[in-house]
């Protein structure tokens, strides 16, 4: 039991650790670049959505890192999911460093798409070592689709 919960709170800390870094690049209010200069989509969801989405997304893939963990490091599968688990938060990361920390909405795209395929590859090997936990993942796979074409639009919106 003190094992699960030690294990319980690495996912957390590990998740929202990188959720927390990647937060450092998103624009204050009032950012010329993001709020002045870049055209966005009609469609675009209000600023107060992102903290919530993004704070469940990431419980989620904590709660999830968290079942994988606890089938034992000593299994291939539940280290090669590991794997695909950490870059796709790197990935993660990254988007937020190129698109508002680069302010490149190209480099953005870029990363974004390489990030979902990750994210796929996760749930699938995440899958392997525990269903739920790749049902878990789910959700982000389906923000991550949608951020990715609300990417692509204003990466066409702003040549």
């Amino acid at each position: 039991m003190k094992t699960s919960l030690s294990k319980l709170a690495l996912s957390l800390a590990i998740c929202f650790s990188a959720a927390f870094t990647g937060s450092l690049f998103t624009p204050e209010k009032g950012s010329a670049w993001y709020y002045v200069q870049l055209v966005k989509p009609s469609w675009n969801p209000p600023d107060w959505l992102f903290p919530p989405a993004w704070s469940l997304l990431f419980l989620l893939m904590a709660i999830a890192f968290w079942m994988v963990l606890k089938a034992g490091l000593e299994k291939n599968e539940v280290r090669t999911a590991i794997a695909f688990f950490v870059l796709q938060l790197l990935l993660n990361m990254s988007w937020s460093a190129a698109f508002f920390g680069l302010q490149n909405p190209l480099a953005g795209l870029s990363v974004i798409l390489l990030l979902w395929v990750a994210i796929v590859v996760t749930i699938v090997r995440f899958r392997a070592v525990s269903a739920t936990a790749g049902y878990l993942l789910v959700p982000y796979l389906m923000w991550v689709s949608f951020a990715a074409f609300l990417n692509f639009t204003i990466w066409q919106l702003n040549p």
